[in-house]
């Protein structure tokens, strides 16, 4: 069991949430006081998509970045900032029986390059690095992260001095992060997700839970999340099982049967489960000497 565990709040993400619970925050105002709310109820590391305004559906807009970067970094709330690198791998295809030409609607498909365009600018600590390529829950829908592109950000990445989270969803994601590490495109502390329940990637029983952390080297620093239901029963799963936990709305809008969290919520109870397994809940102070990061503010 991890005695010393630090929590990390996904405040909002790219899906379709936002008609379900008006708490899942949608403009870089509230996406920032998001990220204070959970800073302040527990939350070591602050994880943050953006989203467009008019829509709520998922943006890569730096602009938008820029003012959820500034709004938590003048608040004089300490919390380390983890921006994702994951929007602008999103390809969806036309249909079964058609799938040329693709969903132009759906789908958005950049460079390396542009997808960072955003940690270029800001400079979070952490930012995140999807290690792989999966169909993502239903439709027509891959999350794409090819090994081309994934090199090319890794090493844009390791130049900037931003510590990437990668992201796990399943088995051969975690084997191309140890590909990545024998190349030199990561530094240590290597910093892994695991990323379970997500159709159709990695199930969150407990079984494939520790059959990832078993092949985790030694060294790494992990967290493990389940989406739904399982977020909360995993904040103790986890700790169990060694790691770090993520709790937050991108991945779970319940606190529990019919009543709708907010994210300070979903830390608060985290704080609760892990305290009452005796974990010491560290600090954004800690997270930054444990993983070595570089402050910019």
């Amino acid at each position: 069991m991890n005695t010393d565990v630090f929590i990390t709040c996904a405040v909002t993400g790219a899906g379709a949430t936002t008609d379900k619970s008006a708490k899942v925050p949608v403009t870089p105002a509230e996406i920032a006081d998001a990220c204070i709310e959970a800073a302040k109820a527990g939350a070591a590391i602050a994880h943050a998509h953006v989203r467009d305004p008019a829509t709520g559906r998922g943006a890569r807009d730096p602009a938008l970045y820029r003012e959820v970067v500034a709004r938590v970094r003048d608040s004089g709330v300490d919390v380390v900032l983890n921006l994702t690198a994951g929007m602008g791998g999103d390809l969806v295809i036309g249909s079964a029986e058609k799938p040329l030409p693709l969903n132009p609607d759906a789908t958005d498909m950049v460079g390396a390059e542009e997808r960072l365009a955003h940690v270029t600018e800001l400079l979070p600590e952490i930012c995140t690095l999807d290690c792989g390529t999966m169909n993502f829950a239903e439709g027509d829908y891959v999350m794409t992260n090819t090994p081309s592109t994934l090199r090319a950000m890794a090493k844009r990445v390791q130049a900037l001095g931003v510590r990437p989270e990668i992201e796990v969803f399943d088995t051969g994601h975690l084997v191309f992060a140890k590909q990545l590490v024998r190349e030199g495109l990561i530094d240590d502390p290597v910093m892994i997700q695991l990323c379970m329940g997500i159709p159709y990637g990695a199930p969150d029983d407990l079984a494939s839970l520790n059959a990832l952390v078993a092949n985790i080297p030694a060294g790494w620093v992990y967290s493990a999340f389940s989406i739904g239901r399982m977020q909360l029963p995993y904040v103790a799963m986890a700790a169990l099982a060694g790691g770090n936990v993520r709790v937050g709305l991108e991945d779970n809008i319940w606190l529990q049967k019919g009543v709708l969290a907010s994210n300070g919520d979903l830390v608060e109870r985290a704080v609760t489960i892990l305290t009452a397994m005796n974990a010491r809940i560290l600090g954004p102070a800690e997270v930054r000497e444990r993983l070595k990061l570089q402050k910019r503010w």
